[in-house]
């Protein structure tokens, strides 16, 4: 019989609605959402889903555990009330980490000793042992503390599920693959619309907006810690698998994916094949600042260098005076610019018709839309 889970889908801030709308796709139920996490319920087959299909979570996790905790008394009693044995082995490994926010408990590692402590003892009982090896299957055990409020969680993921198992080399001004895909769906894709991105880097972005319009699962070429859990059944992976397969679409949608950098379109060329999606991504070698528009409508999405992760600020910002004089030319095309530079606007020479506070990485960008014809 199926069990129900209490689950967790942690994102990037700002990225928790598409996080929601997907988990609803998928078949899991929402029953909370906060800054940079939105719970769920669902059965296996819904942790195997999520974790292949999700495109802007970073992760899944299985909650075990919801309690108030203001003493480290309190946090050992709570976390030795998980039936612990119904998912970790004798052997199995069972690290702990996590965070601490705006709570008494606020020394990461004293709550890291108290609740493995606490695991160890509730297994000590069932085991009839007093020395756990850990060679085993292992089984990371996450911990979130809020205003007091602990939530204790075993990760289904494993790598971050924004490594896709495709991209080569990231790079030092790689985009995160789940960022991407916000960025790509905010654009509102469409087949007879024409995606470019004249900054591709290693590609990413065309490549999540391949993966959106053939319906391709983000996970669907890599593999998860929890295939290895004892109680999950390896076939509600392969079935989960072979589900993503089968939906699977052809579409007429196609994608430019430009760069002035001829080492990056190599490495791009590689992602893209590597993802299966050369078949709907032409790439070549161009300055974004010379881009001529022609007759097929067309939606730019790019991440163009900013001082953070390229050159110099100073460099960055003659970049976008550039490219505000040039894009000014290829109306009605829709134009979707991410950047950290909070003058960009005045620099670009428009003010978008609308912005979205979004982080790239650790870094705070706005998410630039020019869509109204001008």
């Amino acid at each position: 019989m199926p069990h129900t889970y209490n689950l967790v889908a942690t994102t990037t801030f700002g990225l928790e609605k598409f996080v929601g709308e997907e988990i609803d796709a998928l078949g899991g139920k929402r029953t909370k959402t906060i800054d940079g996490r939105v719970y769920f319920t669902g059965d296996e087959n819904i942790i195997a889903k999520a974790n292949i299909g999700l495109r802007t979570a970073e992760r899944v996790l299985i909650e075990v555990a919801r309690f108030n905790a203001e003493t480290f008394t309190e946090l050992f009693d709570n976390v030795k009330k998980v039936p612990w044995e119904y998912f970790i082995g004798r052997k199995d490994a069972f690290p702990v980490k996590g965070h601490s926010i705006k709570s008494k408990l606020y020394s990461v590692p004293d709550c890291q000793s108290i609740i493995k402590k606490a695991v160890v003892e509730r297994l000590k009982a069932t085991y009839k042992t007093d020395w756990f090896e850990e060679t085993g299957i292992k089984y990371q055990i996450e911990f979130f503390i809020m205003e007091n409020a602990v939530s204790v969680m075993l990760d289904t993921s494993g790598d971050a599920l924004h490594k896709r198992g495709f991209v080569s080399d990231v790079g030092k001004a790689h985009i995160r693959e789940t960022l991407a895909a916000a960025l790509v769906k905010i654009a509102r894709p469409r087949e007879n619309v024409r995606l470019w991105d004249p900054f591709c880097g290693t590609g990413t972005i065309p490549i999540e907006a391949a993966l959106i319009m053939t319906n391709t699962a983000p996970g669907i070429k890599r593999g998860f810690c929890a295939e290895k859990y004892g109680f999950i059944d390896k076939n509600v992976w392969k079935d989960a698998r072979e589900e993503a397969l089968a939906a699977v679409t052809n579409t007429d949608f196609y994608a430019f994916a430009s760069d002035i950098d001829a080492d990056a379109l190599k490495i791009a060329q590689i992602n893209i094949k590597r993802a299966g999606m050369d078949k709907y991504i032409k790439v070549f070698q161009k300055d974004a600042t010379t881009i001529e528009k022609d007759d097929v409508r067309t939606t730019i999405v790019c991440n163009p260098p900013y001082g953070e992760r390229l050159g110099t600020i100073r460099e960055a910002r003659e970049l976008y005076k550039k490219l505000g004089k040039n894009f000014s030319k290829l109306s009605p095309w829709q134009i979707y610019i991410i950047t950290s530079e909070e003058e960009f606007e005045s620099l670009y020479g428009k003010k978008a018709d609308k912005v979205r506070k979004l982080y790239n990485g650790m870094i705070k960008c706005n998410y630039y839309q020019y869509f109204k014809n001008s």
